[in-house]
């Protein structure tokens, strides 16, 4: 085919990524933030709000364990809504209930009343999480993995940086009502942004109906829902040997196992298709996902702790001083999201989770004088390995997938780095608690985060053997003019 004057038309850059794409991630991002500036912003506010409220910390810690339980109820949940009602109705339907949750809980009279509303915020952003990879995913017709992901973890980058600051100015500044109001212009804008930019992809009226599978389902969330709250007590009672962690965990894998098995037998219309395992990039990515919740949630709890009992900062301080690992994350998603597409996932996981290790070092030796340029130059390299090594197996989840098979896909990842961040902060919060009984003064606490961190150390370290599984370098893009593809190109054949 040549123009009105002779010449070819210019090829259309196989690098390149469709403008609606880039359209429907800003979209997916600006309400993704509401999610992920709340669960931070909170995160520092407890202590305000047990006083506000007049309640035991005990109970206020049930705004941030019911919002999470919450969250893992309908995180399985999202695979049959979306082929139920389509992924733009889903998207907006739980943006409105994340609204909805966010003024409720600003108006909240009691603690428990508070308690109810967070738990309507999660039931929103359970389905908004995986959601939201699924549709950017689907939409990418599974091309450029990498640069898809750097979109997608644009709020997982923004919130560390951004969330502790904005709730210690908050609640500095004006009411801890503000706290949830906060989340109103964003759900509003992506509400109005998805009724713009997302397809309209409702299912036909008159196509096959999708039953939901209510076995899997009362097997699947109570199940993952007990693990969750079973690790979420370890810290407050005796390890992971007192009752009221080792029943709900027992329990809670009793139920997985029962799904597990279930799923894997079943030849269809299982509430989340566990079959995808059988894909070694799936297997793989799930295993690194959950070794990267580890790395990335358990010293998140960690350093603002070191933080303020070390060396007395308040939370707003410990929030500005963890700002270069936020800015380190932000940075590495497009260099992350560019060289996996380029040289594969396998490559970048391996540098990625070695760097986040080694970064991990220096607080391993960290006193209650540690000079801090030292620390915030390691916290900055930290952060940019640690966007990078969840970019990578993230987007290798998907490599040879089918359309239909991406939103499974989503939510078993989704799931493993969730779990994986529960398992991190317990081991590591037991593990600081028995290091610390007989520590007196800073220099013999420092003693205990130092024994904690090296935990962290070896945990992440544990993962780069495990990048080898992953896929290696890409196929090239199909030419132009060739049939497309609705899968990721899979890299799994024989690599150099």
């Amino acid at each position: 085919m040549t123009t009105p004057h002779g010449t070819a038309p210019p090829a259309a850059d196989p690098d390149r990524i469709d403008p609606a794409v880039w359209r429907m991630g800003a979209t997916l991002v600006v309400g993704a933030l509401a999610v992920v500036f709340d669960t931070t912003v909170v995160s520092v506010a407890l202590g305000d709000l047990a006083q506000e409220f007049d309640a035991p910390l005990a109970t206020i810690q049930w705004v941030s364990t019911g919002y999470l339980l919450a969250v893992f109820v309908t995180i399985p949940l999202a695979v049959w809504a979306q082929s139920r009602f389509g992924g733009r109705r889903l998207w907006i339907g739980a943006l409105g209930g994340f609204l909805l949750g966010s003024v409720l809980s600003a108006l909240a009279w009691s603690a428990a009343s508070l308690i109810v509303f967070r738990v309507v915020q999660g039931l929103a952003g359970g389905v908004m999480m995986p959601l939201t990879a699924t549709l950017l995913m689907q939409a990418a017709k599974g091309r450029h993995p990498g640069k898809v992901m750097a979109i997608i973890t644009v709020p997982t980058a923004l919130g560390p940086i951004l969330g502790p600051v904005l709730g210690g100015l908050i609640l500095h500044l004006a009411d801890w009502r503000w706290m949830f109001f906060v989340n109103v212009p964003f759900c509003v804008v992506g509400g109005w942004l998805a009724l713009r930019n997302l397809p309209d992809d409702r299912p036909e009226p008159d196509g096959p109906r999708v039953r939901l599978d209510v076995v899997g389902l009362f097997l699947l969330c109570p199940g993952v829902a007990a693990l969750i709250y079973g690790l979420s007590r370890v810290e407050g009672s005796a390890g992971f040997t007192g009752a009221e962690v080792l029943v709900p965990l027992l329990g809670g894998l009793a139920l997985v196992g029962g799904f597990t098995a279930r799923s894997l037998t079943r030849t269809g219309g299982a509430l989340v298709d566990l079959r995808l395992f059988r894909h070694r990039a799936v297997a793989s990515s799930g295993a690194l996902l959950f070794l990267g919740g580890i790395a990335l949630y358990g010293p998140m709890m960690l350093l603002p702790l070191y933080f303020q009992q070390v060396r007395g900062e308040d939370a707003l301080g410990a929030g500005l001083l963890l700002i270069p690992q936020g800015v380190g994350a932000l940075l590495a998603r497009g260099l992350g999201g560019r060289y996996m597409d380029r040289v594969g996932p396998r490559r970048v996981a391996v540098t990625a989770f070695a760097f986040v290790a080694v970064a991990t070092v220096p607080f391993a030796f960290v006193t209650a004088d540690t000079g801090e340029p030292l620390l915030m130059a390691a916290l900055f390299v930290r952060g940019v390995a640690l966007g990078a090594a969840m970019i990578a197996p993230m987007g290798a989840a998907y490599v040879g997938l089918r359309h239909q098979e991406i939103p499974d896909a989503g939510v078993i990842t989704r799931i493993a780095q969730q779990i994986g961040g529960s398992v991190g902060i317990a081991v590591l919060a037991v593990v600081l608690q028995h290091a610390s009984l007989d520590a007196h003064g800073p220099s013999a606490l420092a003693d205990a985060f130092d024994r904690a961190f090296w935990w962290s150390v070896t945990l992440t370290a544990l993962a780069v053997p495990l990048c080898l599984l992953l896929p290696g370098r890409p196929e090239p893009p199909p030419a132009v003019g060739t049939a497309p593809t609705d899968a990721v190109a899979d890299p799994r054949r024989p690599t150099v």
